[in-house]
């Protein structure tokens, strides 16, 4: 009966998703991706097609926001404390977009000061990550091609067309396919936890111009459950399906990460994947998980700890430096410097293990 609500409630908006007026309900280009019939005609993609599934409301159906309109923290009133947000700071410009609006758009495009990025958000996956739009020297919007592999988004960039894949970060068909996406890692974080570190920040407004109810989670239990609603390539049993953990991913491999749910405030570790020495701090209070590479562009590797109390200042090191959550030296000598952010984002472990059978667990 569970598996059957989630998916009367998917259909469901699927169907409320394609009756916009706005909304083309079209498919991309490609011919009848998802059939699973065995079909081995690949048809330019970069992934098997006879995976590339349909979701069901179509080519934009799903419809991105392109003009965010965003309010002061106290005039969110559709959020709760324990709503997760994707946060993302240029320089002193920090905005939060909420799961609450992207569960139903899955892709803002916005403008910072210094940025044009994406957030590219799966609600099936619970992935979500920045995305440069600028491509090959033309910036672009992305839309949401209403396709899916291994149950993740497939966006596509409205300037060529072309088809990407948020969890391989590249583009998998199209003028671009082959081509990897710059981008920029996003902090998941709760309301309460963004609140208080960042009470001057602006957030997305309910007011989005379209006809969606924020207060309702479009996917019933999803969330919680073991069932998932498209078929993946490749299955784990070491985790439930749903547990969020953070996925740090370079040159195609990744290395999942899990709260240190003992640990009372900030904890800190170290890490050694792919070459690259990690630090990585957990909060499972704070309901933040963060990895920064821990050498420095001049070659010094530095020995960090964990900083209490003072959020968003979350680590010290061994010069004297304190650094913040997006991997910022709030004082010390190195004060402006940015620790470099492999690109990584939170998700459900089945989408990880989907993508990246041999993920390096710590």
């Amino acid at each position: 009966m569970r598996t059957i609500s989630i998916l009367l409630t998917a259909a469901i908006f699927a169907l409320a998703s394609c009756s916009d007026d706005n909304m083309t309900g079209t498919i991309g280009n490609q011919d009848s991706p998802g059939s699973g019939d065995g079909n081995t005609d690949d048809n330019g993609w970069l992934i098997p097609f006879a995976e590339v599934r349909d979701g069901g409301p179509g080519k934009d159906g799903i419809p991105a926001i392109n003009t965010p309109v965003f309010i002061p923290l106290s005039e969110a009133t559709y959020l709760n404390d324990n709503d997760l947000v994707l946060g993302f700071a240029d320089g002193d410009d920090i905005r939060a977009y909420p799961h609450k609006i992207l569960d139903w758009h899955e892709i803002i495009n916005d403008d910072t000061p210094n940025h044009s990025l994406a957030v590219i958000y799966c609600p099936l996956t619970g992935t979500g990550i920045g995305w440069y739009r600028e491509i090959d020297g033309n910036k672009t919007t992305f839309g949401v091609s209403g396709l899916l592999y291994n149950s993740n988004i497939i966006p596509y960039d409205r300037a060529t067309d072309s088809n990407w894949s948020q969890l391989l970060l590249k583009a998998v068909n199209g003028k671009h396919a082959g081509k990897e996406a710059k981008t920029f890692s996003l902090l998941e974080t709760t309301w309460k936890t963004w609140k208080s570190m960042y009470p001057n920040s602006k957030v997305i407004s309910s007011k989005t111009g379209y006809n969606r109810n924020y207060e309702f989670y479009p996917y019933g239990n999803y969330k919680s459950s073991k069932n998932l609603l498209f078929p993946v390539k490749n299955t784990d049993s070491r985790y439930h399906e749903k547990k969020r953990m953070l996925a740090v991913i370079t040159d195609g491999k990744a290395m999942g990460f899990t709260f240190n749910e003992v640990a009372t405030g900030t904890s800190v570790s170290s890490a050694e994947f792919a070459g690259i020495s990690l630090v990585v701090a957990s909060n499972f209070g704070a309901n933040f998980l963060v990895a920064f590479n821990a050498v420095l562009p001049d070659g010094k590797e530095l020995g960090f700890s964990a900083v209490q109390n003072q959020l968003p200042v979350i680590l010290k090191d061994d010069e004297g430096n304190t650094w913040d959550v997006f991997g910022r030296a709030t004082s010390g000598p190195r004060k402006g410097d940015q620790l470099e952010v492999f690109p990584q984002m939170m998700g459900y472990w089945f989408a990880f293990a989907a993508f990246y059978p041999d993920i390096y667990l710590q």
